[in-house]
């Protein structure tokens, strides 16, 4: 019996071991550095002692947050908020990162185990002892990897925990700008009643000079000069400064949310790979009023959409009541004011299958849309630069400019000094944003005048579009009319 020596080299041949295949990428060119503790136990060496783990980043972010969540001015708001959109980007690479080194370390053990066990048969004697002893240490560092992903998990929910408290913090941010901004009108309407006491008291100061002509002007001439000092300080200038750092602010906003939202939907995709779980479907956009979402195919399998039945959903944050939208049945659908503070869904079927997607939050309001549409309602009439694209769902070949006037009683839609429709709001009148078009849906609406007319009209803009609808309603209900979409038996143009 030929014995069988403890160098495996000499006696095995190249094929003995099968090669890692091409494909599998490592994140180094070393195995994991580990070592052995007490009872024979596997311990991971740390490269870096001094790379803080992804726990330790958000405790620490956290406090800082919490210290200076304060009465902060805007620039001191805006540059802790690009700390916390940096620390954000950090940690989802971070979380990235390791979730491709955790698959390279399961790969690189199953690989690990099966050359292994193709050795075992062999080998004999106590060769094979020590590489029974090489198997069972490679399901111990299986189990700890196992482990170790667990603790990934933990980080996930960490990171959503940040991502939730930037989101108040940016609320509390719009809370204080806007108590800022009442504040400098405050002072300069202070100013303007200052200047004009001062007026008043020098138009009767003349007046007594004129009969005694022993009034004395310079203790008014400081005063006039005093009130116009401060009247400079207040100027226009000052205030459109506060309005640029108030954008600067809003884009700095927006780009924060799409950061959560990215990450929450990575999240979400590293958990059903994680289940294997597989999507034909996913739902992409910005979740914002503005915005336009659609279906998008994340499947070579899935059937195409214009083959599927599509149906969209408002569901109410609070109760969970699911809505239908009338009319809402293509792979694109852009949110409309009714839409904010609740959670869209769609419900796709195809070959007698259901999918069901849903946003990853509330549809989040346009930033400055509330105060202008405050600001449109103390006028009486407000008119709107418009094109008329379909009339009573054919389209409208002219592409004139039309003018569309909400009033506080009525809607009128005029081209030139011709009216082509007027009507008095009422129960018969309906008003909403086009359900379908793609990207063109987020600047047009659909106006029912009455049963026998009515317009799909395009704006200049998404904030035109959304204030004219806004504005209408609040009209309306000014007048105990509640202006609504089309209910189920009244076609929508699209």
């Amino acid at each position: 019996m030929t014995r069988v020596s403890r160098d495996f080299g000499g006696t095995m041949q190249k094929d003995a071991v099968p090669a890692v295949s091409a494909d599998v990428v490592f994140a180094s060119s070393r195995f994991p550095n580990y070592r052995l503790g007490a009872n024979s136990q596997i311990l991971e060496a740390k490269d870096d002692p001094k790379v803080l783990s992804m726990k330790e980043v958000v405790a620490r972010e956290t406090a800082m947050l919490l210290e200076q969540q304060k009465r902060l001015s805007v620039r001191d708001l805006a540059s802790k908020f690009e700390k916390g959109l940096a620390a954000a980007a950090k940690l989802s690479e971070e979380a990235r990162l390791r979730e491709a080194a955790s698959l390279e370390k399961h790969v690189l053990l199953k690989k690990l185990r099966d050359a292994l066990e193709s050795l075992r048969g062999r080998v004999a004697g106590r060769n094979k002892d020590d590489v029974e002893e090489a198997i069972a240490m490679v399901e111990a560092l299986a189990v700890q990897l196992t482990q170790r992903e667990g603790e990934l998990t933990q980080e996930k929910a960490e990171v959503k925990k940040l991502a939730n408290f930037l989101k108040q913090a940016s609320e509390d941010a719009k809370k204080l700008v806007d108590e800022e901004r009442a504040f400098a009108r405050a002072e300069i309407e202070s100013a303007r009643a200052a200047v004009q006491r001062v007026e008043e008291a020098l138009q009767e100061h003349e007046r007594m000079s004129r009969a005694s002509g022993k009034q004395d002007l310079e203790e008014l001439m400081r005063e006039v000069q005093e009130a116009r000092r401060i009247k400079m300080l207040h100027q226009p200038s000052k205030v459109k400064d506060m309005e640029r750092e108030l954008q600067a602010l809003r884009i700095q906003l927006a780009e924060k949310s799409k950061r959560s939202i990215l990450l929450q939907k990575e999240l979400a995709r590293s958990k059903r790979a994680e289940q294997n779980i597989s999507q034909s479907y996913e739902l992409d956009g910005s979740e914002a009023l503005g915005s336009y979402l659609w279906i998008n195919p994340c499947s070579d399998n899935a059937p195409e959409l214009s083959k599927c039945s599509i149906q969209w959903y408002r569901v109410s944050s609070e109760g969970g009541k699911k809505e239908l939208i009338s009319g809402a049945t293509k792979s694109v659908y852009a949110p409309e004011p009714f839409d904010v503070g609740r959670v869209l869904q769609v419900e796709i079927i195809a070959d007698g299958q259901q999918v069901t997607l849903t946003t990853t939050g509330a549809i989040d309001p346009a930033a400055g849309l509330g105060s202008y549409v405050e600001a449109l309602v103390r006028k009486h009439d407000v008119e709107f630069n418009v094109v008329v694209t379909q009339m009573n769902g054919v389209d409208h070949e002219s592409e004139s400019i039309h003018v569309l006037h909400v009033g506080k009683m009525r809607m009128k839609l005029c081209r030139g000094k011709t009216t082509v429709a007027k009507e008095y709001y009422s129960t018969l009148m309906q008003l909403c944003g086009v359900r379908g078009g793609g990207n063109a849906a987020t600047q047009a609406l659909y106006w029912q005048v009455n049963k026998g007319l009515s317009f799909v009209l395009a704006f200049e803009s998404e904030r035109e579009r959304n204030a004219a609808i806004m504005l209408a309603r609040r009209f309306a209900f000014d007048c105990n009319i509640m202006l609504a979409g089309p209910d189920d038996r009244s076609p929508l143009g699209t």
